[in-house]
């Protein structure tokens, strides 16, 4: 016999395989960050998820997986967004977290957040912001829009 090799068993397999998975359930990060950018430039355009459904030839429940990064988004259905959305392909990945390149940061960051709330630290991701962009570029006059703007910026320096 010559350097025969065993074939490793098929539980043993099963067992390598997941450990580079997420356990079920938990979204992918990288999906969720897409789903985030997917919401994020929808709600600054001032689509709903049934407008942007529609669209796309999807119910809003499937854009809301999306956005929740619970259903990954295809490579061809992404290019649609982006036409439909007015942005790069790049655009959806965008600012995502180095630790989030590996499977061993996806799984970390994956257990991590099971159970609890997802925090939205970074306020141009919130819909507040989203909608006061869109409604501050919705008024025509560059002098009240300039005026706002320095109102803006003397109450939040007088909270200091």
């Amino acid at each position: 016999m010559r350097g025969k090799t065993v074939k490793p068993s098929k539980e043993q397999r099963l067992k390598r395989r997941a450990k580079r998975r997420l356990p079920a359930g938990v979204p992918n990060p990288v999906d969720v960050h897409v789903g985030n950018r997917v919401r994020a430039r929808r709600t600054l355009l001032g689509l709903s998820q049934e407008k942007l459904g529609e669209a796309v030839g999807l119910t809003f429940q499937q854009i809301q997986k999306y956005e929740r990064g619970s259903n990954r988004i295809g490579s061809s259905r992404l290019y649609q967004l982006s036409l439909i959305l007015d942005v790069p392909i790049g655009y959806f990945f965008d600012d995502v977290p180095g630790s989030l390149k590996t499977v061993e940061g996806q799984v970390a960051r994956g257990l991590r957040d099971i159970g609890k709330p997802r925090s939205k630290t970074d306020p141009l991701t919130k819909r507040e912001t989203l909608e006061l962009v869109r409604a501050y570029y919705r008024i025509s006059s560059p002098s009240v829009r300039k005026l706002l703007f320095e109102m803006v910026k003397a109450c939040a320096g007088a909270g200091d």
